[in-house]
């Protein structure tokens, strides 16, 4: 495998739609009040990007180095596990992408809050810092959460309550419920697909001591912890957008579709027998969530 190949299978594109979910709904749950901004749209997703290919770096690394990616895993080969990415390598990638994803979010803190407001501009710039040190903490270290369940904590909270809330305050220095809403939704969703990569990998990872939260619920609580991501998420953004009804009216009901297709999603996944045949579900489950916020973005202009 080529060099530029290997990084770029490293960095996992098909991760990248779901790292900017957030960013886009919360760009969208700013128009309706006239305080969008192009260039925090524009740093916020490459920032986005900068903590999920980080993360995919860090994973990479963390689970090669400690042989959870080995014969038995069911997912893609890994750049390290295959060899054409070396630890050192890796290393490098990632202190590299922190660096620039540091600086993307200091400049898109600066656009946002400039000089006049210091302690927001702290405030975010610890929160950066935190998620530079939560994406590489995942699996790296010995004491990586990931290894002991709490990575859907943190894929919630990062992919949902930062990303769409945090994203919301860059724009209007305010909360309100439907973003919240929202963000729960989305966080929701993507801790779906954290579940369901965990439970395509759940054998492999009890061999290997990864204590994710599928390896500790077992099959049929894994299973049903899904479902609870999947409803409440959809409960979540079905709220929302009646909460929405005078700002949105019936283009509102764009966003919805992500529902059907996220509870069709449900009935296959439940119906599922061997956990190790999930894979293909993750990019759907991955897919509608992205497709949620811009179908949210999509109604938000129209009204």
């Amino acid at each position: 495998m080529a060099k530029p190949k290997a990084w770029i299978s490293a960095a996992r594109p098909r991760t990248l739609p779901l790292s900017i979910a957030g960013i886009i709904a919360a760009g969208a749950l700013t128009l309706p009040s006239g305080h969008f901004d192009g260039l925090i749209f524009t740093l916020s997703i490459f920032t986005a990007i900068g903590f999920q290919v980080l993360s995919n770096f860090a994973n990479d690394y963390g689970d090669g180095v400690k042989g959870t990616d080995n014969e038995d895993r069911v997912g893609p080969v890994r750049a390290m596990q295959s060899g054409a990415l070396s630890a050192t390598a890796l290393k490098k990638g990632m202190y590299l992408t922190a660096i620039i994803t540091l600086i993307l979010a200091i400049a898109l803190i600066y656009r946002a809050f400039g000089a006049e407001k210091l302690l927001y501009a702290l405030a975010f710039l610890v929160l950066g810092i935190a998620a530079i040190i939560a994406a590489v903490k995942y699996t790296v270290g010995d004491s990586a959460y990931g290894y002991r369940g709490l990575g859907d904590v943190f894929v919630f909270v990062f992919f949902g309550l930062v990303s769409v809330v945090g994203g919301y305050f860059l724009y209007h220095q305010s909360i309100q419920i439907t973003v919240v809403l929202a963000a729960a939704s989305i966080g929701l969703w993507s801790a779906a697909v954290l579940n369901l990569n965990n439970m395509r990998d759940r054998e492999s990872d009890t061999k290997a001591g990864k204590n994710t939260l599928a390896v500790k619920l077992g099959k049929q609580g894994s299973m049903n912890y899904h479902s609870f991501l999947i409803l409440g998420g959809s409960v979540c953004a079905i709220v929302a957008q009646y909460l929405s009804w005078d700002t949105t009216g019936y283009w509102g009901l764009l966003p919805l579709v992500a529902i059907v297709l996220l509870n069709k999603h449900l009935t296959v996944a439940r119906n599922t027998k061997d956990h190790k045949s999930l894979d293909p579900q993750l990019k759907v489950v991955a897919l509608s969530t992205f497709g949620y916020a811009v179908l949210l973005l999509l109604a938000n202009l129209l009204s």
